[in-house]
């Protein structure tokens, strides 16, 4: 038959749990062509047949016009013989389980899995557990690959006679979605009574149209669906003493309307989410915001709320097109967005921006629900004094039915407590959230991988990742040099991640959490088996941070089946960004940062690098300051506003002084001699001594907190900037009468690692005078002295913080300008926690383009600790050749 051919098609990249073989299958079907199409451990092979112009046209559609999930990285093709097949058919997957196909991160549901969930006459209405080929759970249900039903979390769940229609129908939308369930046979909703028992009443005896008691008290019984709900600072009324029960008890009723009763009544809730279980709150009211935080020990660090619709977003807070397409994203992540103040109104047609005069506790920001006025409102305590606020939309079908049962803002935080990661297992859900929660909606779908909820912000108009992970993990991100062995990246301490690559491909994992307890590690650990096996990747390299005593390094270098690489914290932080932005350098890297492990026994945060992906040369960084205490330091900034004025007569009468007189000279004498007191050129050091002298944070709660604040009290539209002096090296003294003698800084004993020195930068035969140029030393003291200078003149905090900003920017391009002076060098890459600060960034790339450089910052994975360990492995991958 002249023409009639017949190919196999093979399709690499995120093409498994997409809705890709439903997608073929139609394809084919219409083109008239016979085959069959499969899973396998590599991605998707196809096997089709017809006439050649027919065959050409379903290659170039499934290459260029695939199903909106999938990401097609490669298709091949080649010639087999004809076989006279007859018909299309979807084949069940083959291969063993380990191998390198890509998987779909978790999918928020679509409209039209909405549409049914709401509509009466659907079989599926009220289901809180619909999804089809372009919705639903994927990573995190996933146990190995290839993705098919019998490898998820689905397994034990058989498909009823109507779903198996379904699955098997090439028409229908639940074509081979492997997750596809009803209640007839999927997994079901409970609502389970905490244990928290009241003296006088019998938990287990609960009628359906009661509630149970709370450790809240007896709050008012909750009004009719058609009444306002209860003023949100009502206070309950006097509690009983509790006394225990003897466990969890499930309470009758439609769960859905039993939970959303609770939150009416101030109750917290924990809800088994995608990636793991959520504790939430109705977001209006201060007793019960207060309650979750002293329960779950979070005092202070801002909350997320989840709002029922974009509309309600509109109405607490400024949007613009970027942001609201980042809220409705299939990813659903958690956005930071401006908070609209008393005054404002969504129909505002240019997008208020904040007069920047505030004080340092802000314009009381109340949004949420509906008040007496009709406008919304959110405690206080939510988010206290702070501009901006996280917002999420819901994206499973528990969070839309929730919702729409009690359709105000609620507080959506991880349900952990504090230092832990999210608890995401059932058994340890119902015994670790057990005194914080009063009641758990949850289900018998297991959760296989735990995945917190991702961050965002906007920047100068582009996405700024804070936190990586639900909705984005494990789309992989793509190295610029191919790693020639596979490689295991262990990421540093805090906002820990790891990343496993092979090829081109980079798998950064979800959030782990700050890497200091058995807990985080045991997550950790557990992680890394998981992504090797999913995606059949055995690492014969491992890279890890310098520090000898992250739990990551010791990790590493316990690892005896792959060859260790040493990558020092702050050229990690560049790579990233190289990896980030698909470049290799040779850069200008900025790399600003609360500290990380320098080569010469001091503490690094505040580098300017010459660097490429295989090595870097430090041209500068900032003048070197004691961290009195250590550790303690970083929780009581005072501390370091005493480092950077020891020695000077300058904190006489200043109320920092004055907050801490009982152990301020202790402090600068700790200081002074060196004791106990390692040195730094800390960025995010200097930003925690300014907030203790301007807004008065002298102790923090949450890393980062104290510039946090200081960013946030910001002038935007004061432009003037503190000077400071930029000297040729060596290091000056840190302050009048300090010695700063890096002897005094010893580096730990007994350990040797690779990667111990600084590596020469390839690239361009002019940036070899990067070797020759000396290393200048910028004098952030000279900033903290104006500071002073303007405090002591009666100016006003927001002012102060905006001159300071505006400063660190100024020197952060002079800086960069030195470098250039000497390499040539006119692309500068911006990383370490420090940029995460949108002022900071916003300023420093205006300056540094309006100078002719081109500013390279993070759009794919976090500036701060979250993206060390792909800038690790691109490091790794380089070096090896």
């Amino acid at each position: 038959m002249s023409g009639f051919i017949r190919a196999e098609v093979r399709v690499d990249g995120i093409v498994q749990g997409v809705g890709f073989r439903p997608f073929v299958h139609r394809v084919a079907t219409r083109l008239g062509l016979r085959g069959v199409v499969g899973n396998d451990e590599r991605g998707v092979v196809i096997e089709v047949e017809g006439a050649s112009t027919a065959v050409a046209e379903f290659v170039e559609t499934v290459r260029h016009r695939p199903p909106p999930l999938a990401t097609v990285d490669r298709v091949t093709s080649r010639r087999i013989p004809v076989t006279g097949e007859h018909g299309f058919r979807i084949a069940p997957s083959t291969g063993t389980g380990h191998g390198r196909a890509l998987i779909s991160p978790d999918v928020a549901t679509c409209d039209d899995c909405l549409r049914e969930l709401f509509d009466p006459a659907d079989r599926r209405y009220g289901y809180p557990f619909i999804n089809c080929t372009a919705c639903g759970p994927r990573f995190t249900i996933v146990r190995e690959s290839p993705y098919d039903r019998a490898t998820t979390t689905m397994a034990s769940f058989a498909m009823c006679e109507a779903c198996a229609s379904e699955y098997h129908d090439p028409a229908s939308r639940r074509f081979h979605a492997q997750p596809v369930c009803c209640a007839a046979c999927g997994p079901r909703l409970r609502l389970l009574h905490a244990g928290h028992g009241v003296v006088g009443r019998e938990p287990a005896s609960v009628p359906a149209g009661d509630l149970p008691p709370s450790p809240l008290g007896d709050l008012p019984a909750p009004p009719p669906d058609d009444l306002p709900p209860p003023r949100p600072d009502d206070p309950p009324a006097p509690s009983a003493d509790a006394s225990a029960v003897s466990g969890p008890v499930e309470i009758p009723g439609d769960p859905v309307e039993q939970a959303a009763r609770l939150l009416r009544r101030g109750a917290v809730l924990a809800v088994k989410g995608i990636g793991g279980y959520h504790l939430a709150v109705r977001a209006d009211s201060e007793v019960a915001v207060t309650a979750l935080r002293a329960r779950k020990r979070r005092e202070e660090r801002p909350l997320a709320v989840m709002v029922p619709d974009l509309e309600t977003a509109r109405a607490l807070c400024h949007l613009d097109a970027r942001e609201e397409r980042l809220l409705t994203d299939a990813g659903r992540p958690i956005v930071l967005l401006r908070r609209r103040t008393d005054g404002d109104s969504p129909e505002e047609t240019g997008r208020r921006q904040d007069d920047g005069v505030h004080s340092f506790t802000g314009t009381r920001s109340s949004i949420g629900t509906r008040g007496d006025d009709g406008a919304a409102r959110v405690a206080e305590g939510v988010a206290a004094g702070d501009r901006f606020l996280g917002v999420m939309l819901p994206y499973s079908p528990v969070h839309h039915l929730l919702l729409r049962r009690f359709p105000q803002p609620i507080v959506l935080t991880s349900g952990n407590a504090s230092d832990e990661p999210i608890a995401y297992a059932d058994a340890t859900a119902l015994e670790r959230l057990g005194g914080i929660a009063d009641a758990f909606l949850l289900h018998d779908r297991a959760i296989h991988i735990r995945a917190d909820d991702s961050v965002v912000r906007v920047v100068r108009g582009r996405e700024l990742p804070v936190r990586r992970s639900r909705g984005h993990v494990p789309r992989p991100a793509r190295l610029t040099r191919e790693a020639r062995r596979p490689v295991l990246g262990c990421g540093a301490e805090l906002k820990h991640t790891f990343c496993l690559a092979e090829g081109r491909h980079a798998f950064v994992s979800h959030h782990i959490g700050d890497l200091e307890n058995y807990e985080t590690l045991r997550s950790f650990t557990g992680g890394v088996r998981h992504f090797e096996r999913l995606f059949g990747i055995r690492p014969e390299l491992v890279a890890h941070d310098l520090h000898p005593e992250y739990l990551s390094t010791k990790y590493a270098l316990e690892r005896e089946d792959a060859e260790p690489v040493g990558v020092q914290h702050h050229h990690a932080h560049i790579a990233s960004c190289l990896a980030d932005n698909g470049v290799e350098g040779p850069v200008i890297g900025v790399a600003f940062d609360g500290l990380g492990y320098g080569l010469d026994g001091t503490l690094w945060g505040g580098e300017f690098l010459v660097a490429d992906l295989t090595g870097f040369r430090r041209a500068g960084h900032l003048a070197t300051v004691p961290m009195p205490g250590g550790a303690t330091a970083i929780r009581q900034p005072w501390r370091m506003a005493a480092a950077y004025l020891a020695g000077t007569d300058a904190a006489r009468g200043l109320a920092v002084r004055d907050r801490n007189a009982d152990r301020w000279d202790a402090v600068v004498a700790m200081a002074a001699k060196g004791v106990n007191a390692p040195l730094t050129s800390s960025a995010g050091r200097l930003f925690d001594a300014v907030a203790a002298l301007t807004t008065g944070r002298d102790t923090v709660t949450y890393e980062g907190q104290a510039a946090i604040e200081l960013e946030r009290v910001a002038d935007r539209y004061e432009h003037r900037a503190y000077s400071c002096r930029i000297l040729d090296g060596p290091d000056p003294p840190c302050a009048e009468g300090t010695a700063t003698d890096t002897a005094n800084a010893a580096k730990p004993a007994g350990h040797e690692m690779s990667g111990t020195t600084e590596s020469p930068v390839t690239g361009p035969p002019h940036t070899a005078t990067a070797s020759r140029m000396g290393t200048f030393v910028v004098r952030g003291h000279d900033l903290v002295r104006a500071v002073l200078d303007d405090l002591s003149a009666g100016v006003e905090a927001p002012l102060v913080s905006a001159r300071f900003h505006n400063g660190v920017a100024r020197l952060i391009v002079e800086g960069c300008a030195r470098v250039r002076e000497h390499t040539g060098l006119s692309a500068v890459a911006l990383s370490g926690g420090v940029f995460q600060n949108a002022h900071l960034v916003e300023r420093t790339a205006a300056r540094l383009e309006g100078r002719g450089f081109t500013v390279l910052t993070h759009t794919r994975v976090p500036p701060n600790d979250g993206g060390i360990s792909l800038g690790q492995v691109a490091v790794a991958a380089a070096r090896d050749r």
